[in-house]
């Protein structure tokens, strides 16, 4: 009996260390999701925008200019909640530094017809792309969305950042500017 009570107690000894183990963690989440890049450039993965137009991502962070990626999925609420706000803000950010914006769905092709129509209502101007194989989540090696890089002027990931709160959207245009400068 003792032995019995002995192991049940080890248990959940052990239960609680992992507990409090994978608390530490996700408590610093924020900070752990949060790097920065010198050398890992874009993946040569070819997605296809709204129109099924094929575009090779490594291409899209060529163009001399800083160039945001935002993932995101139909059934994501923080995503879209990231988006609507980087969208009311762009216009505005944009005159401040000049950057590319740029949307990648991670929807599955069932859901690409979602994604175009989604996008529409939203009024998007900016370009959107999907990922329907996850062929660019799995060469970023990313698992959640929301998710954002930042791509340098020399076609370099310079940050990426994984999840959303409310505002982070601005200290995502503070790396922009700090990256414009460079």
């Amino acid at each position: 009996m003792k032995t019995t009570k002995l192991l049940i107690f080890c248990f959940i000894a052990f239960l609680t260390f992992l507990s409090v183990q994978t608390f530490a963690q996700e408590a610093t989440g924020t900070e752990t999701a949060k790097k920065m890049f010198t050398e890992k450039t874009l993946p040569v993965v070819t997605l296809s925008d709204m129109n099924g137009k094929k575009v090779n991502v490594s291409d899209l962070g060529k163009t001399g200019k800083i160039t945001v990626f935002s993932f995101w999925a139909t059934w994501c609420i923080p995503c879209k909640q990231e988006i609507k706000n980087i969208k009311g803000k762009l216009a505005d950010w944009q005159k401040e530094a000049d950057f590319n914006y740029m949307t990648v769905s991670v929807d599955d092709a069932r859901a690409t017809a979602m994604v175009k129509t989604y996008a529409k209502s939203q009024g998007w101007t900016f370009p959107t792309y999907v990922d329907p194989n996850s062929d660019l989540k799995r060469s970023l090696n990313f698992q959640n969305v929301p998710f954002v890089i930042i791509v340098d002027k020399n076609g370099k990931i310079a940050f990426q950042h994984t999840g959303y709160e409310e505002g982070g959207e601005n200290e995502l245009f503070e790396k922009v500017k700090e990256l414009v400068k460079k």
